[in-house]
């Protein structure tokens, strides 16, 4: 991202911002919404379905509950959403693919709600999925949860990565090193980033009042990935299945909370469309 990143006068700045109770307010309305969203995809998640269409239903609903998304003409991005099959590790467009039994998917969508931003992503299966493909959702899913579980005021950056790097390489998967988390509230990426590996006690220490991502990328393979010549799909670049999950989360004066929590629970495995 750029050192500048502007939505409705907010400015991202150098520093991670420290919010009020009024700000907690807004967050959990955009926050709520961006989890419904993904709640009503839950069913179109089947062998057959267009991506292109599941991204029409994605943009229809966010505009019906009166909130705009954030990724529409973000930076030329020309989708509502970001579906990534497989080997996609992030940033896939939707378009005329058609999904097939045994993929696996991360749909990735981001709602303004009141000038505030909501983000989060799910993996959900395609039909019957490999139990390869359905233990890399595991481990994707319990290392953000390790990785938000760090997060209370004194912690740091780097306590929240080496949570999430430790779980993973002992479960024999690599984390992406090329993509993060970030800081966010009034606007889309903000300081600070928040990196999904490191050392304890290493980076910026967390506040009460923080807003950010716990977003982490896992690989079945290695961690390293490439950009596609469409200048968003990042692949892995050894065809390995890549996972994730992601949620956005405050610090709280004795933890933390979860902003984009499904109401329904369809934001944890087991994750199985088109039921």
């Amino acid at each position: 991202m750029s050192d500048l990143d502007v939505y409705q006068g907010a400015v991202r700045t150098s520093n991670a911002k420290v919010h009020g109770p009024e700000a907690f307010e807004g967050m959990r309305k955009a926050g709520r919404i961006a989890a419904e969203c993904l709640d009503v995809l839950y069913p179109l998640v089947q062998p057959g379905a267009i991506t292109d269409d599941i991204d029409k239903v994605a943009r229809e609903f966010i505009l019906d509950h009166g909130a705009y998304p954030a990724c529409l003409f973000y930076r030329g991005y020309a989708k509502t959403v970001c579906i990534s099959p497989n080997h996609v590790v992030c940033h896939g467009i939707p378009g005329q693919r058609a999904l097939r039994d045994g993929d696996i998917i991360n749909i990735d969508v981001t709602a303004i709600a009141d000038g505030w931003h909501g983000d989060t992503s799910r993996m959900y299966g395609v039909g019957e999925i490999a139990p390869r493909a359905r233990r890399l959702i595991d481990v994707t899913y319990e290392s953000m949860l390790r990785g938000i579980n760090a997060v209370r005021p004194g912690a740091t950056v780097g306590d929240i990565g080496h949570a999430i790097q430790s779980y993973v390489e002992a479960q024999r998967c690599s984390v992406v090193r090329d993509f993060c988390g970030h800081g966010l509230g009034q606007v889309f990426h903000d300081s600070p980033n928040i990196l999904h590996f490191g050392r304890p006690g290493e980076g910026p220490a967390l506040k009460a009042g923080m807003f950010f991502t716990v977003e982490p990328m896992v690989n079945l393979g290695k961690y390293q990935v490439k950009l596609l010549s469409d200048g968003w799909t990042a692949v892995t670049r050894d065809k390995s299945l890549s996972a994730q999950f992601e949620h956005s989360v405050a610090v709280t004066e004795t933890g933390f909370e979860i902003f984009t929590h499904s109401l329904n629970g369809l934001d944890k495995p087991p994750l199985i469309g088109g039921v």
